[in-house]
């Protein structure tokens, strides 16, 4: 059977932006920008993006492209005979389950923030108020399920049209919608009274606050950062290479998916930080940021009732997006690899997913006593994601792209540079099988060196 294609490029580059468009473009990106000298932090964030994120999202586009399957065969289909980088798909897959154990919870917080916004819910409430709505919704188990159960429904919903008529088609929609709602959020932000102090804040660069708040720090910070934004390393963007013809360079493609993401993460700031300053409200970071801080700016703010539904709307987009984009690898996993139709898969990991789920919300409720290695159950997940499978998994496709065991460089430079569009030089071969790993595990290792230290200091 011949593989579903995108019916544009369009479709490809806003989909694979949505995949790497979450939540961590607005409540961590504008958070460590401020926290590390505003636009000074940008330059080395952009740097950093530039020789990790890209050299790596061009590799995953390269082996879902030229395999045309999802993790599930891709490495089967350009191993080389008698090799085992086939074994990776169970953690890469892996990674998609775990991720979407605890972001379609937050999904369905961010959809019943929209509703409670529009409904007039937090209109008269002080900071004690907007800080008591989140208490009381995350400690309602039943509350909680039922808005991860919309949010994977909803998902598994859009998926089950089929690539073209379901997940690009309503992709489009949402991905316009949301650059939309950030440019009026933008406009609204910075014709504030006072906004003008936040956007210098933000926008002049002052290196010395980065030294002063140590230089090395920031620079891991802009790197980890950087590592994390584009969701690599664990095939949710694989997928969809597999989806695209050759018409275009993959070099190309991603830097093009990579400027949509930093650019949402950038005008995310240009909305928080004016707000916050016109308001003198310290912005926060994690979900403080956005279902504290934030709630509290939007009802000082003039129609703040109507600004603070669409940026809500605008986040339960971004965080769709994401779902649906890890969905839709889910469901071409049990394709590829077990034969099923888009049904069958669509109703077993619906089912699956909302069971999966239930830990996270447990464990703000019934099960709120339990810590894994110092962690809640939820930040237990999204460590072993974002600090395990997404730079284990990057290394595992850079050095199959590039490694003399695996695909080859040879290959995989002829896959990348198929097409139109941006070339990736042969001369970075040196730098992408020996500098660039070990940039991922430092990574790695700065990960646990973190962990260890929270864990001793407590």
């Amino acid at each position: 059977m011949e593989r579903e294609k995108f019916s544009s490029r369009l479709g490809f580059l806003l989909i694979s932006a949505g995949c790497a468009i979450g939540l961590g473009n607005v409540w961590r990106f504008p958070y460590i920008t401020g926290k590390y000298g505003g636009a000074a932090f940008v330059l080395v964030y952009l740097f950093f993006l530039v020789i990790l994120g890209l050299p790596i999202m061009a590799a995953e586009f390269a082996v879902g492209r030229a395999s045309q399957k999802s993790i599930a065969l891709s490495f089967n289909e350009l191993e080389p005979k008698g090799s085992k980088w086939h074994i990776y798909r169970y953690f890469g897959i892996g990674g998609n389950y775990l991720l979407m154990m605890f972001y379609t919870m937050v999904g369905g917080w961010l959809i019943a923030y929209f509703i409670k916004m529009a409904k007039g819910e937090f209109v008269g409430l002080d900071t004690q108020g907007v800080a008591a709505v989140f208490g009381e919704m995350t400690t309602n188990t039943t509350y909680m399920t039922g808005y991860m159960i919309l949010s994977v429904i909803l998902g598994f919903l859009v998926c089950s049209f089929g690539l073209k008529n379901g997940v690009e088609r309503v992709n489009k929609i949402m991905m316009t919608c949301l650059l939309m709602l950030m440019l009026v959020l933008v406009v609204r932000a910075v014709t504030l009274p006072g906004a003008a102090e936040g956007l210098k804040f933000y926008l002049i660069p002052d290196f010395g606050k980065m030294v002063e708040n140590g230089l090395g720090e920031a620079v891991f910070a802009a790197m980890g950062q950087a590592f994390f934004t584009l969701s690599i390393g664990i095939g949710a963007l694989a997928i969809f290479g597999s989806y695209i013809g050759k018409e275009r360079t993959l070099g190309g493609e991603a830097l093009n998916v990579m400027l949509l993401d930093t650019g949402v993460a950038i005008v995310a700031g240009l909305i928080i930080f004016p707000s916050c300053f016109a308001f003198d409200i310290n912005p926060g970071e994690g979900a403080g940021l956005v279902f504290l801080t934030l709630p509290n700016v939007f009802l000082a703010m003039p129609g703040g009732r109507l600004w603070g539904s669409l940026f809500f709307l605008f986040m339960s987009f971004a965080a769709m997006s994401t779902i649906i984009a890890v969905f839709q690898n889910i469901i071409a996993y049990a394709q590829d690899l077990w034969g099923w139709s888009t049904k069958k898969a669509v109703w077993v990991n619906c089912i699956l997913i909302i069971v999966l789920s239930m830990p996270c919300i447990l464990g703000f409720t019934s099960w709120s006593h339990i810590t894994i290695l110092g962690k809640s159950i939820m930040d237990f997940e999204d460590f072993l994601v974002s600090n395990n499978l997404l730079p284990l998994g990057s290394l595992v496709y850079l050095l199959f792209c590039v490694g003399k065991h695996g695909w080859g460089f040879e290959n995989f430079i002829k896959e990348v540079n198929t097409g139109k569009g941006l070339k990736v030089p042969a001369g970075i071969r040196t730098y992408l099988r020996f500098g660039l790993p070990l940039v991922v595990l430092f990574i790695f290792a700065q990960g646990y060196w973190n962990l260890f230290q929270s864990l001793f200091a407590k």
